[in-house]
């Protein structure tokens, strides 16, 4: 879907939406919640924790695989083959990813054979089923969603949970504003979105005809990619744009993107991140960095921007 438009991009989101719904996210609240609490259930007591790997990550990918109806013993294959796939830093890498992104679609036709066979109550079910005036997802198109749908499920809610804590723990006044007022998550975590752009810059555009913008010729069939980390801190659309300021509004960010390609998983990011990050808050007190900030290790990718590990200390609790 990223690299099409109408109508083959049309055909497609209208299929993935049919199983994709905002009913199937709204039902997932619950076992946010839970899985949540149970993560934290497990390190609140140590009084020091790697956000990322205890709790940014097993939550939203445990949430992905379960929505794909991936085997619980697989899913740390799932986020090794994603790694790689994002890891991407220049068109030279990619030969290092090729055997990654072979395994990985080796894996998924071999699990769409046995959800054919035995369907299940799971959205790759659904998408194998999934009917629009009587066209179906080919081969290919169901492997590319899935593909798609397993990366960009995790990868990105990993970097907006990780980046947004990394940015409350840098300014204590706006963490301790949204511990006492819980209820402002909603507008707290948009800002997060715009201000920590975890996903930094779009997938490739082709100009469709040749066009001027700020002064640059970008003649017609030519790649462009959109950094939507700019974009967010554009400071013609946002007064104050390097601030974070978790009371913004309106917040008019490209995070999500916009339009026809605006990101069909928004509504779950939004949940997954908004329970994570007030629960996180409510349950570990007396927050701090557990390292010097400016030794924190950035992970290396052209499109997204996400921290490696991120070593928190806090006080520990029963």
């Amino acid at each position: 879907m990223l690299d099409l438009d109408a109508p083959d991009h049309t055909r497609l989101r209208s299929l993935v939406h049919k199983a994709f719904t905002p009913a199937l996210i709204g039902q997932m609240r619950a076992r946010i919640q839970s899985l949540a609490d149970e993560l934290l259930d497990v390190v609140a007591r140590k009084g020091e924790m790697d956000l990322i790997k205890d709790y940014a990550l097993p939550l939203p990918m445990t949430i992905i695989t379960e929505i794909l109806g991936v085997p619980t013993s697989d899913r740390n294959k799932f986020h090794k083959w994603s790694q790689a796939v994002v890891s991407l830093t220049s068109p030279k890498a990619t030969l290092r990813v090729i055997p990654n992104v072979w395994m990985f679609i080796r894996y998924l036709r071999a699990f769409f054979v046995k959800r054919r066979r035995d369907p299940r109550d799971d959205l790759v079910s659904a998408l194998i089923q999934a009917e629009e005036a009587g066209d179906r997802l080919s081969e290919d198109e169901l492997l590319a969603m899935v593909f798609l749908l397993l990366i960009a499920g995790h990868e990105t809610t990993v970097n907006l949970i990780g980046n947004g804590m990394l940015a409350l723990l840098q300014h204590p006044g706006q963490l301790a504003t949204l511990r006492d007022n819980p209820d402002m998550i909603k507008t707290a975590v948009e800002e997060l979105l715009r201000y920590t752009s975890p996903v930094f810059m779009s997938t490739e555009r082709y100009a469709r005809e040749d066009l001027q913008m700020h002064g640059i010729n970008i003649p017609r069939g030519e790649m462009t990619l959109g950094v939507i980390g700019s974009a967010n801190r554009d400071a013609e659309i946002f007064d104050h744009a390097d601030e974070l300021d978790l009371e913004r509004e309106p917040n008019k960010h490209l995070s999500f993107g916009q339009g026809v390609h605006f990101c069909i998983g928004a509504p779950l990011a939004r949940l997954e991140s908004q329970i994570a990050i007030n629960t996180f808050l409510r349950r570990i007190p007396h927050l701090k960095l557990g390292v010097a900030p400016d030794s924190l290790r950035w992970r290396p990718s052209m499109l997204l921007r996400g921290l490696e590990s991120l070593p928190i200390s806090f006080s520990p609790t029963n």
